[in-house]
């Protein structure tokens, strides 16, 4: 549900679960941490009441919301823990971060949507896409840069380039068209938002993310 950069920053480090708790900075990296998963969620009701298309992933949420009761929120949840069963044979371990992300920006994404009204005019609805663009871009950075683990969409593509072997660009356009076909073939939001989005998000991340990421111990 994220854009991670395809070369991430050196100071990225891949640690286990216990270490990312032993690795220091632990009141700063928290805060940051759920301070860009709030971001995250917030980000995602604003594309979501802008109207005008959404990121992949989130096309494969809506497209699940038009055929079942539940809120946006909720599929976000659901499909976040349905993604970490498939980290089970790609023998990846979840951090806080991980799970973190799996229920804190569904939560916020249904708070949003209850509190910010769909706007009517265009040029507020473009405001609302370009600024949930920027925001999600900065959320991003901000709860990668804690490194708490990756979210669970980010850590199966992430298995996935450790256990086959491919680029990272190959594996998460992949993933991304596979969501997105089946996002539309469900019924979800498509549309210039998910132009801007593809083309935006990664530059974003990749300017943002060295700036948030915190050195830790070694």
């Amino acid at each position: 549900m994220t854009a991670t950069p395809d070369a991430p920053p050196r100071q990225l480090a891949p640690i286990n679960p216990i270490q990312q708790l032993k690795a220091g900075h632990l009141p700063r990296r928290l805060v940051q941490l759920y301070v860009g998963l709030t971001l995250y969620g917030a980000s995602m009701g604003l594309m979501i009441q802008g109207n005008l298309g959404l990121d992949p992933w989130d096309v494969f949420h809506s497209g699940i919301t038009r055929h079942f009761p539940f809120s946006f929120g909720t599929v976000v949840i659901a499909v976040s823990f349905v993604v970490l069963l498939a980290w089970i044979p790609l023998r990846q371990w979840p951090g806080l971060g991980t799970i973190s992300n799996a229920i804190v920006i569904g939560l916020v994404t249904d708070l949003t949507l209850a509190t910010v009204d769909r706007p009517d005019a265009l040029w507020l609805r473009i405001v609302f896409m370009l600024a949930g663009v920027v925001v999600n871009a900065l959320a991003g950075a901000l709860y990668i840069g804690a490194q708490f683990g990756p979210g669970p969409r980010d850590g199966l593509m992430t298995g996935l380039v450790r256990r086959t072997g491919l680029s990272v660009r190959l594996v998460r356009t992949s993933i991304e068209l596979t969501v997105l076909a089946t996002g539309f073939l469900l019924g979800g939001s498509i549309g210039v938002g998910t132009v801007v989005y593809a083309l935006a998000i990664g530059p974003l991340v990749h300017f943002l993310l060295p700036i948030f990421t915190v050195r830790l111990k070694s």
